[in-house]
């Protein structure tokens, strides 16, 4: 008997990229697998908490879109008290847009009801994502110091002032092994 997962994880998940999107559009295939992630910063400097999150990648709808669901504390360390403050368990879902040239992100988190619209394209080696809060906020999110087995992670929101970009999330992931 399948179970019942089987079905829709048969059905979404894919191998690799569509034949349609280059090797150079390639933006997000190489977070293909699971990640574990230091939080150096969410909506506050949380170093002191040693707080560790994770993250798991694959290409989805026939490799045309990258998939992820980042979970903060990790599932082993989550508790009914965790605070609201520093708890995630939301998926982004990026979507190779031909005609665009690039990638439009969409980050869900259920929980706290934040929805975030934006677009994705490659920065030398960086990847530099650029859109809005659901409210409308300006926002950045950026992959940096990218090498097969590392990242660095940062969210940044424009302040109502129009001039300062605040950090709101900042973390550290390394490849779990496979």
């Amino acid at each position: 008997m399948m179970n019942v997962t089987d079905g829709i994880t048969e059905a979404l998940v894919a191998h690799g990229r569509a034949a349609g999107i280059s090797e150079a559009d390639d933006a997000y295939g190489w977070l293909a697998g699971s990640w574990e992630l230091d939080v150096l910063h969410y909506r506050t400097d949380v170093r002191a908490q040693e707080l560790k999150a994770e993250a798991h990648f694959a290409w989805v709808l026939e490799g045309r879109a990258v998939q992820d669901v980042w979970i903060m504390p990790r599932r082993n360390g989550r508790t009914p008290a965790c605070g609201a403050d520093t708890t995630m368990y939301g998926t982004t879902l990026r979507v190779w847009d031909a005609a665009l040239h690039a990638w439009r992100v969409t980050y869900m988190n259920p929980g706290s009801g934040q929805r975030d619209e934006l677009i994705g394209r490659r920065l030398g080696r960086d990847i530099v994502q650029i859109g809005a809060h659901a409210d409308g906020t300006p926002i950045r999110w950026n992959f940096t110091d990218i090498t097969r087995d590392s990242f660095h992670w940062t969210g940044v929101a424009l302040e109502p002032d129009g001039v300062t970009w605040r950090l709101e999330a900042e973390f550290l992931a390394r490849r779990v092994a496979r």
